[in-house]
């Protein structure tokens, strides 16, 4: 538990300017997590997301670098790329400019228009990007600089550990909710709720109700949450020692990632804000520890990553916002964070701090 109960002012939550903050400095400042490695496993694999409203292409060029761009012609900035796939070049469906998939300029039909430009200057504009972990990770900022390992600190051991890289791509989903990014991520740091918003579903019926443990790294944290036979392990020499077969293991990436670990995979969540303070996108994909090689284990992943999406989607994204609607209407000064939700107070503690709130 935390050593007090925490008092959090509501304009935390639903202060537009808080929220512009946020985003300029804390969000497009520091390292996210973009998309797996996995998804761009093969040279010339490419995707394009948006992220905080802008159109990001990701590619793995022929040598298997990968690179993270803004998805915007230097002509007159139309979107060259669009889906995701395989592609050696972009041209882009304005004027028929056309990029590598390393960035450059390759072509510009009606070249004599442009006499005196050097195309070597016109390439894509790329941000700040590393791969690290199984995932490529950028800043959003093109002027920044990056560095992944700094920024994920001690916490980078456990991820090598996990060795994320190995995994398989499976599938994702997005959608967009009515409630704070940053009340959406608190879901994922208690356990307080799962009887309740999980009661039917195998979290709520697995599940140690209101018990975890917590590790803070810093600005991140990994959440622990035993099932019920954990309790059975110290007992049975035939029972997996491996963590994930006997807890939910969750990481909170600073600022926005949410990696929820279980003994086939981890579940990849991705929440940033969406033009207003109670208004946020959800990215939730899913990576297998051992990759499909057939249609019948691809199969048997649709299931697991259908029904893991169900319980996001179906229960927690039902009842949060309602939570949006309460911060938005409410006329009571502060919400109140109990001890037992100590992932959570970490969270706003780590928030507060960058951004300069008062707590009580």
């Amino acid at each position: 538990m935390a050593d007090e109960v925490l008092r959090v002012p509501l304009h935390y939550y639903r202060d537009p300017k808080i929220t512009e903050i946020e985003e300029a400095q804390i969000l497009r400042n520091t390292p996210l997590a973009i998309v797996s490695s996995a998804q761009v496993a093969h040279p010339n694999d490419y995707v394009v997301r948006s992220v905080l409203g802008d159109s990001l292409l990701v590619t793995r060029d022929k040598n298997g670098r990968s690179h993270v761009f803004l998805n915007y012609c230097r002509h007159r900035g139309a979107i060259p790329a669009c889906g995701a796939g395989s592609a050696a070049r972009f041209t882009c469906p304005y004027h028929a400019w056309t990029y590598r998939n390393d960035g450059t300029l390759f072509a510009v039909p009606g070249n004599a228009g442009f006499s005196g430009m050097d195309k070597a200057d016109y390439g894509l504009v790329e941000l700040p990007n590393q791969e690290r972990h199984g995932f490529i990770w950028a800043v959003l900022s093109a002027d920044a600089d990056i560095d992944v390992d700094a920024h994920l600190g001690p916490l980078a051991a456990d991820l090598a550990a996990l060795d994320y890289a190995s995994f398989g791509y499976h599938d994702f989903r997005e959608f967009t909710s009515e409630v704070s990014w940053k009340g959406a991520l608190e879901a994922f740091a208690e356990g307080y709720h799962f009887p309740f918003v999980h009661g039917e579903s195998v979290i709520g019926q697995n599940a140690m109700a209101n018990t975890s443990i917590h590790d803070a790294y810093g600005k991140h944290h990994r959440m622990g949450f035993p099932f019920n036979w954990i309790t059975n392990v110290q007992n049975d020499p035939t029972a997996s020692l491996d963590v994930r077969d006997n807890m939910g293991v969750i990481y909170w990436i600073y600022p926005n990632l949410i990696l929820a670990n279980s003994s086939v995979g981890v579940e990849v969540i991705d929440i940033l804000p969406a033009g207003s303070p109670t208004r946020c996108t959800v990215r939730h994909s899913w990576l297998a520890r051992m990759p499909a090689t057939n249609e019948e284990t691809r199969a048997g992943y649709d299931m697991i990553f259908n029904a893991v999406h169900a319980a996001v989607r179906d229960e927690d994204f039902v009842m949060l916002p309602q939570c949006g609607e309460g911060v938005r209407h409410g006329q009571h000064d502060h919400m109140v964070i109990g001890r037992n939700e100590i992932g959570v107070q970490h969270m706003i503690r780590t928030f507060a701090h960058e951004l300069g709130v008062a707590l009580e």
